[in-house]
């Protein structure tokens, strides 16, 4: 029991991260509060989030391999499916505006330019997306702790 809850408070803080900082590259991403600062910023906040994530994905593995329900019981169930794809489709949805930051920070340190109101607003829809999906992952993950999607 004792690695049970380990697992499930690491599982928890990796998510809390991830979290945190994608909505702060929402918060920040905005044209009137542009500078070179937060072009900077947003770079480390997005390594932080991806680094959040990679967590979030090991432990939640973790917690299948050695959790108390064990393999049978999480991989036969059709929500775990569910929320691993929709965690999916947030990390394929955050490549854009990591190369978008990393760009606006090359551009920056090459030129001085900041990214104009139209990157700002794409990279800002980008984030809003997955912010919105990771949203409902734990719903999936509530219904998943309870047997809703279990056979028989």
């Amino acid at each position: 029991m004792i690695l049970e809850s380990l697992l499930a408070y690491a599982h928890i803080l990796a998510i809390l991260t991830m979290v945190v900082f994608i909505s702060s590259e929402a918060a920040l991403c905005r044209s009137e509060w542009m500078s070179a600062r937060v072009v900077e910023r947003l770079v480390r906040l997005d390594l932080i989030y991806g680094i959040g994530a990679v967590l979030v994905l090991v432990t939640g593995l973790a917690r299948t391999w050695w959790g108390y329900k064990g393999t049978a019981w999480y991989w036969g169930d059709w929500l775990l499916h569910l929320k691993l794809g929709m965690f999916i489709v947030v990390a394929l949805m955050s490549i854009k505006p990591t190369l978008m930051f990393r760009r606006w920070v090359r551009e920056l340190k090459a030129t001085g330019a900041l990214p104009d109101d139209a990157q700002v607003r794409s990279a800002r829809l980008w984030v809003m997306a997955s912010a919105h999906i990771i949203a409902l992952i734990p719903l999936a993950a509530v219904f998943l702790a309870r047997g809703f999607g279990a056979k028989g």
